[in-house]
């Protein structure tokens, strides 16, 4: 994840309750062949008013990294975010450092801001181009 460790249980509570309280959902990610627990994926920040957008977040064990796994699920919950939740937009935040999310992101046709914020790299999709060339996985 994008954090650092928690340093406690307190702080490990707090960030639990974050979620909780936040509009969105998340998912855990089980691998098809054994059931293992490997990552989580969903969104976060939902903001219901025209235009709804949400922002999408992911985190893998790093032994299945580089596998097309987080793609697969991706692509199920973006689908979600489309079908279910009615989204105009769905964002996503990446760390400079993280080279193989940009490169998730860029297969998954997400746009990336000329600018960083916050030290972040930030990320779009519309739905306005899905069944367009502009958006194809």
């Amino acid at each position: 994840m994008d954090i650092e460790p928690c340093r406690d249980v307190k702080e490990a509570e707090e960030i639990i309750q974050f979620h909780i309280d936040d509009s969105g959902c998340r998912y855990g990610l089980f691998h098809k062949s054994d059931g293992e627990f490997i990552g989580t994926a969903g969104f976060h920040c939902w903001n219901q008013e025209s235009p709804s957008k949400a922002e999408i977040g992911f985190d893998l064990s790093p032994s299945y990294w580089g596998q097309g796994l987080m793609q697969e699920a991706l692509i199920a919950i973006i689908e979600i975010g489309w079908n279910e939740m009615n989204l105009d937009f769905i964002e996503a935040t990446v760390e400079q450092e993280n080279v193989q999310s940009q490169h998730l992101l860029n297969k998954l046709n997400f746009l990336k801001s000329t600018e960083l914020v916050d030290n972040l790299f930030y990320y779009t999709l519309q739905k306005k181009y899905v069944g367009t060339d502009i958006y194809r996985f």
